[in-house]
C-alpha cells in the first residue's frame, strides 16, 4: 500500500463508466484547487491521450503537469492488475513538481472497476444522471465501497426523465453510510461539497491519518472468446 506519511502528496483516483464526466470533474477540481495547492494529473486511455489533451486545452494546469498513460488494454488493467505505467508516471510528476495532490483518471470502464490501493490513497467513483436512474441500485465495488461516490450531472435529470432525489437515495442506501455527493457544475453548494471533501482528504493524508482501503476486485471475468 502507499506510504501514508506526508512525505509526498495525496494520490486520488477517479474512475467510473465511459461518459460519466470524469475528465470534467478533474478539470473542475483543478480550477477550484489550483490556487490553494500544487496539483498534477495522470489520465488513462486505451489508445489515445484524448483526456490529457482535453485537460491541457482547458488551461486548468500548465501542460507539463498533465501526463497521459496509453494502457493498450482494458482500463482496469492499468489501475489495478498491473499499475507499473501509472505508478512510474505519478512518481515522475512527484519528483518534478512535489504536488500536494495527484489526480489519476481511469479510462472509462464498467461498474466493477476500482483502483489498486497500491496506486492511490483514496478513490472516487463517478456515475451520471444520464446513465439511468437505476444504475446506483446495480451496485458493485466502486458504487458500494469507493471512498466517495459522485452522482454527476444532476442538472440533466429533468431532461433525461430521471428522478434525481430517488437516484441519490438509492446511492446512499447502497453505500451504508459512506459519502455520496450529487454534483452539478451549476450548483455552487455541490461544488463546494466536493472540494471540501478532497481538501479534507489531503489534510488527513498530511496528518498521516489516511489509510488506503480496497473497495474490492472486479468480478471474475475473461477476455477469451470460445472458438466458433
Amino acid at each position: 500500500m502507499p506510504d501514508p506519511s506526508p512525505t509526498r502528496g495525496l494520490r486520488l483516483g477517479v474512475c467510473g463508466p465511459v461518459g460519466t464526466g470524469k475528465s470534467s470533474l478533474i478539470a473542475l477540481l483543478c480550477r477550484e484547487l489550483a490556487g490553494r495547492m500544487s496539483l498534477a494529473v495522470v489520465t488513462n486511455d486505451i489508445y489515445t491521450d484524448e483526456d490529457a489533451r482535453f485537460l491541457r486545452a482547458s488551461g486548468v494546469l500548465t501542460p507539463e503537469r498533465i501526463r497521459a498513460v496509453e494502457t493498450g488494454a482494458c482500463p482496469h488493467t492499468a489501475i489495478r492488475d498491473d499499475i507499473t505505467a501509472n505508478l512510474l508516471t505519478v512518481e515522475e510528476l512527484e519528483e518534478e513538481f512535489a504536488p500536494d495532490l495527484v489526480l489519476i483518471e481511469s479510462g472509462g470502464d464498467n461498474l466493477t472497476a476500482t483502483f489498486s490501493p497500491a496506486l492511490v490513497d483514496t478513490q472516487v467513483f463517478v456515475l451520471d444522471i444520464a446513465g439511468g436512474g437505476d444504475v446506483a441500485r446495480k451496485g458493485g465495488p466502486g458504487i458500494e465501497r469507493a471512498d466517495l461516490l459522485v452522482v454527476n450531472k444532476t442538472d440533466l435529470a429533468p431532461h433525461v426523465g430521471v428522478d434525481r432525489d430517488r437516484m441519490v437515495a438509492d446511492a446512499e442506501a447502497a453505500r451504508d453510510g459512506r459519502s455520496v455527493i450529487a454534483l452539478s457544475r451549476t450548483d455552487r453548494a455541490s461544488v463546494d461539497a466536493l472540494t471540501a471533501w478532497v481538501t479534507a482528504e489531503v489534510a488527513r493524508h498530511r496528518a498521516g491519518e489516511l489509510v488506503p482501503t480496497d473497495p474490492g476486485p472486479m468480478a471474475a471475468h475473461s477476455h477469451d472468446h470460445p472458438a466458433a
